[in-house]
Formats: C-alpha cells, sequence, structure tokens
C-alpha cells in the first residue's frame, strides 16, 4: 500500500552536544528534536530525534533521523517508528535511506514494515510517502 501526504515542522530545538571523547572534525555534530505535523493519506504528528554534520553556510551535510510517528495512513490509525536519512551537497539529496522499523507498530498500524521517502518542493513545500505492508 502507499500512504502520501505533506508534513510541516511545528517545532525545531537544537540541543548542545558534548562528545566523549572530544573530536573536532571540519563540519560541527549537531542534535535537535523536531515535531511534525502532517496531512494528506498520512495525518498525524511525530517527534523526531535528529542528528546532523552540517555547514549552515554552504548547506553541505548528512543527517540521520529517528521518528516516532503517531496517526494514521489511509485511515488506520496506530504509532510506529521510522528511520531516514540523506546527504546534500548544497543544492541536491542523495544517498537517501528510509525504512519503517519492524516491530514497532501499534493499534492498526500493528506488524507495518515498508519504506517511504521525503522530498522538499523549491519553494519549501514538504511531501511524505509510505510504501508500506500490513501483517
Amino acid at each position: 500500500m502507499k500512504a502520501i501526504g505533506t508534513f510541516s515542522v511545528t517545532s525545531f530545538v537544537p540541543t548542545e552536544v558534548t562528545q566523549d571523547p572530544p573530536v573536532t572534525t571540519a563540519l560541527p555534530v549537531g542534535l535537535a528534536t523536531i515535531e511534525k505535523h502532517f496531512d494528506g493519506e498520512v495525518t498525524g504528528r511525530s517527534a523526531t530525534l535528529f542528528t546532523s554534520a552540517f555547514d549552515l553556510s554552504t548547506g553541505v551535510g548528512t543527517y540521520v533521523a529517528m521518528e516516532s510517528f503517531e496517526g494514521a495512513l489511509n485511515g488506520s490509525e496506530g504509532t510506529f517508528n521510522f528511520a531516514h536519512s540523506a546527504t546534500t551537497g548544497g543544492t541536491d539529496r542523495s544517498n537517501e535511506f528510509f525504512l519503517i522499523v519492524p516491530g514497532s507498530g501499534t493499534g492498526d498500524l500493528t506488524g507495518i514494515t515498508g519504506t517511504g521517502g521525503l522530498s522538499v518542493d523549491a519553494d519549501g513545500g514538504h511531501h511524505i510517502w509510505f510504501d508500506y505492508e500490513l501483517g
């Protein structure tokens, strides 16, 4: 099955990171928590732990995120986790990864497995899709 939706970031809170042991690289490592709200065939909200090595001035870097979703896909309600990552050279996205965490589903979404993706339009619109199975 496929569910397509849009989302907005309603909260992005950077958190101070202290590495132990300290390691200095050319791109600083950051951590943030994010809240998103979803509309369309994907409805609900998510809480995200977002880590990145990123240069704000050039837009170059990579992120890794773990999201906990609460809502519905095509009307099936429940919760699940999904992980995603991507790299950017400043104007592109590459090396994308997106996976629904097996065994994380509850409610109507118990047993959910699959993949998906994210995209951002040139005008800033955020899109998400899940290719999933329930079992």
